[in-house]
């Protein structure tokens, strides 16, 4: 019989956050996969788990999930688990339980702590509806098409940073989104977990003053849908009503549905935008 991956959620932080399930399945599996060795090690020796180790990164994820992907053909149990949290979120184990199901391989998840989420109920910001973007790219073009998506979204956003970059990418954010509430978490579950609620510009004032430690998780409030439909009727009014009729007619729609869809966008009455439009033609 074929063998099954378990992906193993870690703590963040806290060791006691670890749960029971986690630590039977890592001493009863074949072998644990773990995207840094040195850092897993800690945490198996601390709870006294001798299974054997083995390395599953960034680097290797491609062929090593191959390679893996294999041994549980062959029935081995193989445990997956992360620096920290959850595998599979905002790391190479996505990649390997793509594979895994290609090859028809059985898969489950164990749940357990995951930074995103502790740090979007810690933030005091809406919780119902959320945008998880993780590190954002590096690559120019695309980090600037993120940012240009971010700036129209109405979910919370989540973002994590590391502590040496936290303070350029408050600005950017700010410059593209505007000064919004915020709340920036760090250290997480640990002794000095801070929660700090302010604004991009309040933050960076604060940070270039205090210095920033730790690994840090920022939770953005979304656009109002009061500011996204302001801002629609902007673009909309910087076109003539002559270039606004043509978007729509261009697109298949009939006359009288694209006046009616226009009279919409710029928030006047159908007669209004007729009125324009004769006036313009005659």
């Amino acid at each position: 019989m074929p063998g099954k991956l378990y992906l193993c959620a870690t703590p963040i932080g806290n060791l006691e956050d670890i749960t029971l399930r986690v630590l039977r399945t890592l001493r009863e599996v074949d072998l644990i996969a773990a995207e840094d060795t040195r850092n897993s090690i800690r945490l198996l020796n601390h709870f006294e788990i001798k299974t054997p180790l083995t390395s599953y990164h960034e680097y290797n994820k491609i062929d090593k999930a191959y390679v893996l992907a294999e041994k549980l053909r062959e029935g081995q149990n193989i445990a997956l688990i992360t620096d920290a949290g959850t595998p599979g979120i905002s790391d190479p184990g996505e990649d390997l339980v793509r594979i895994c199901y290609e090859e028809g391989i059985e898969i489950t998840s164990l749940p357990g702590a995951a930074a995103c989420i502790t740090a979007l109920t810690l933030s005091g910001l809406p919780t119902r509806r959320f945008s998880f973007e993780a590190f954002l790219p590096k690559e120019k073009k695309e980090r600037a098409a993120v940012l240009e998506e971010l700036a129209a979204d109405t979910r919370t956003i989540i973002i994590y940073e590391a502590p040496h970059h936290l303070i350029a990418t408050l600005k950017e954010l700010s410059a593209v989104l505007g000064d919004r509430r915020i709340t920036v978490c760090r250290e997480l579950t640990k002794k000095y977990e801070t929660a700090f609620r302010t604004t991009f510009d309040e933050a960076v004032a604060f940070y270039e003053a205090h210095g920033v430690r730790g690994e840090c998780v920022i939770v953005i409030e979304g656009q109002s849908r009061r500011e996204q439909i302001r801002k629609r009727q902007e673009d909309w009014l910087s076109l003539t009503i002559q270039e606004h009729l043509a978007y729509y007619t261009d697109s298949g729609m009939d006359r009288k549905s694209a006046m009616k869809q226009v009279a919409r966008d710029r928030g006047v009455g159908k007669r209004e935008i007729y009125s324009q439009l004769l006036s313009n033609e005659s």
